[in-house]
């Protein structure tokens, strides 16, 4: 029932209000030696503001929807990332407060409790539920509309995850599939039949699009046993895994997939962090290395120490990105025919201190004007060369959907050992792929993630950097 659903929300709430609230007191009493009074109404004004924040959050990030269908350690990184936020914000109200009395002890303590009570009462729960669907009980009986491959792909989620606590009593369909194995329960004309015969919480239409007669008549006969219906719509094989359904007017609307990467505010924050790093490194850094690197490629080779070159940043535009040069003026960039000549490992045109450079990545380092300038972002898909662009676009799928996000100086494919020569279409498209998951699944964590592992493999070494 509906109403269960919302009462374990309503639990799960109430369980972290706990937990947190014994977190605080756990903090309050290890960490505090003083029994002043208005001590601890501060304290009660930190720990109410905490809990707020802690609500807040997790409606933002979605740590309470639905449950039976999340994994748990995919909960637990939500509970992290929600326990970071609000830890940030009582450092911040601790430090506007001006109370010295609260140390960085206090905030620690709290910390380790609070990931302590919320994982170990979660796990519970968890285990409590499993107990009571294998007796049976806390199981919703789905009869699933229809056997193509969106009700089959769907039975098979349902089928691997037992602990999402669904049980499929059967399928409907005008034709029986090999795959059902004993589930066919008749033609779509037995619904009748089978839900006065049968107990079933939810109908779950895997009908293709061109059945919408079949549909209304599906919603119909299962209103008069007052079961509720979900629909899966057939237009979900076009959507990546991260799409979404908005209202607009009366309209539902389904965007094919997601990138949150593009909305203001959080466009705000990657750029603010952009200008902050660029300006810093700048300052501290590449005020003394930019010289250094100038004249060690002049005293290697004749030509101009930066090199650019036109490619495509977001939605397209043009723009040039910097680079120190790193092989001989006389280099060419394309063949006779036109078509891009990658560098490779061993490269003639690659120059002494040029293989030096880009070995350590350090040749990608004037791109932070670009970054300053606004054509690019730290983290983001590398931007390629026009002809590369121009020979891939057709031939590897979504390749042009890179362009939906400013280039980066560093990326997600980059870290992950996907960099250097591209030598077959294959592995152009393994390097879209992370591209469009990190456009999919961008966060401000994900970014610092990014550029810690990049500054490590520029100590470590990346053998595919040549």
């Amino acid at each position: 029932m509906q109403i269960q659903r919302s009462s374990l929300k309503y639990l799960r709430i109430a369980l972290d209000l706990l937990s947190l609230i014994g977190a605080f007191l756990a903090s309050f009493i290890l960490a505090m030696n003083s029994t002043d009074h208005q001590i601890f109404n501060v304290f009660l004004l930190i720990s109410t503001v905490g809990m707020v924040v802690w609500l807040l959050s997790s409606h933002s990030n979605g740590l309470y929807d639905e449950f039976r269908s999340r994994n748990f350690s995919f909960e637990v990184i939500v509970l992290i990332k929600n326990l970071f936020v609000t830890t940030i914000s009582l450092i911040i109200i601790i430090f506007l407060l001006k109370e010295t009395l609260f140390s960085r002890i206090f905030i620690l303590y709290f910390t380790l409790f609070a990931l302590l009570l919320l994982t170990l009462q979660r796990l519970i729960l968890r285990k409590l539920l499993n107990q009571l669907r294998k007796r049976g009980r806390n199981l919703r009986n789905l009869l699933i509309v229809g056997a193509g491959d969106v009700g089959k792909n769907f039975f098979e989620t349902i089928h691997e995850n037992p602990q999402f606590g669904y049980r499929v009593i059967g399928f409907l369909d005008d034709s029986i599939k090999a795959f059902l194995n004993g589930k066919y329960l008749g033609n779509l004309n037995q619904l009748d039949t089978v839900l006065s015969n049968r107990h079933i919480d939810d109908v779950i239409v895997a009908l293709p699009n061109y059945a919408s007669e079949r549909l209304e008549w599906v919603i119909t006969t299962c209103e008069k046993y007052t079961t509720r219906v979900k629909i899966i719509p057939d237009y979900f094989k076009f959507t990546s895994g991260r799409y979404d359904v908005s209202l607009f007017g009366s309209f539902p609307i389904i965007s094919v997939r997601t990138d949150r990467i593009n909305e203001f505010h959080w466009q705000l924050i990657k750029r603010t962090a952009d200008l902050v790093i660029s300006i810093l490194s700048f300052i501290f850094i590449f005020s003394w290395l930019f010289p250094l690197i100038g004249i060690l490629i002049k005293l290697d080779s004749k030509g101009p120490i930066l090199f650019k070159q036109e490619r495509w940043g977001k939605n397209n535009k043009k723009f040039n990105v910097y680079k120190f040069r790193s092989m001989t003026i006389k280099s060419r960039d394309t063949d006779k025919k036109g078509r891009y000549i990658q560098a490779r490992k061993g490269d003639p045109r690659i120059t002494r201190v040029g293989r030096l450079l880009r070995k350590s990545n350090l040749d990608e380092l004037p791109q932070f004007i670009n970054v300053l300038k606004g054509e690019m972002s730290i983290v983001g898909p590398r931007p390629h060369p026009i002809p590369l662009n121009l020979e891939s676009k057709d031939k590897v799928r979504y390749y042009m959907l890179r362009h939906l996000v400013k280039s980066g100086i560093t990326g997600w494919a980059q870290v992950n050992g996907l960099r250097g020569e591209i030598r077959s279409t294959e592995e152009m498209q393994k390097r879209v792929d992370y591209d469009l998951w990190y456009i999919e699944n961008w966060s401000f964590y994900l970014d610092m993630q990014i550029i810690a592992s990049t500054v490590f493999k520029m100590f470590k070494g990346d053998p595919n950097a040549y």
